[in-house]
């Protein structure tokens, strides 16, 4: 029988929990990390991040916003104030993934938006969504991609450039995610981005 393969686009979470026995964490311990010591930013962060932030909300005046002009307009300049382009780091865009379901003749294929890795360590996984959709509608591929890692414990981020939220996979036999709160670009009261790259700079530096 000829294996089949799967779009991991296509996949939803019940694929996942049914496939590779995934579960979802509620106890906040499991996923700390973007709560606690997170590491300071700069002035120039910050008025780096405000124009991020800026440029985003004069996009939104012209719609539609796609996948790819999230990634220029938010991501790829959140990736670069984070000096996550610079050594340690390697970073790769569209990297092809398979992932083998168990017990099964089905794999999952698919590519992922953007990888950041130090060595064969990945670090961060990001699945950009256009504006117009939740991130709750990549979270699935998000998954697939971060149980498809080399490591034990993945992180990865999911934005649609309007929202972000953070991901933490634990490998194993039975697989354990958990997610962070979701940040807003658009919020009036302060820029949550400033958040965003705080958490950023943390799981990466948790590599060291």
């Amino acid at each position: 029988m000829t294996a089949q393969a799967l779009a991991a686009n296509q996949i939803e979470l019940s694929d996942l929990i049914d496939r590779f026995n995934l579960s979802h964490i509620d106890d906040p311990a499991f996923f700390s990390e973007w709560q606690t010591n997170l590491p300071p930013i700069t002035d120039l962060d910050r008025q780096l991040l405000d124009r991020v932030r800026a440029g985003y909300l004069n996009l939104l005046n012209y719609p539609p916003l796609r996948e790819d002009a999230v990634r220029m307009a938010v991501i790829d300049p959140i990736l670069f104030i984070a000096e996550l382009y610079l050594p340690p780091f390697h970073f790769r865009s569209e990297v092809p993934v398979t992932l083998n379901i168990p017990d099964d003749e089905q794999f999952i294929t698919g590519r992922i938006d953007t990888l950041i890795f130090r060595e064969q360590l990945w670090i961060m996984v990001i699945e950009a969504k256009r504006a117009s959709l939740s991130i709750e509608a990549g979270l699935a591929q998000l998954l697939t991609y971060l149980l498809a890692a080399p490591n034990f414990v993945n992180y990865g981020l999911i934005t649609s450039g309007g929202e972000f939220a953070f991901v933490k996979l634990e490998q194993g036999h039975q697989p354990r995610y958990a997610i962070s709160d979701i940040f807003l670009t658009r919020n009036s009261r302060q820029n949550e981005l400033y958040e965003v790259l705080q958490i950023l700079k943390k799981l990466t530096a948790l590599s060291g």
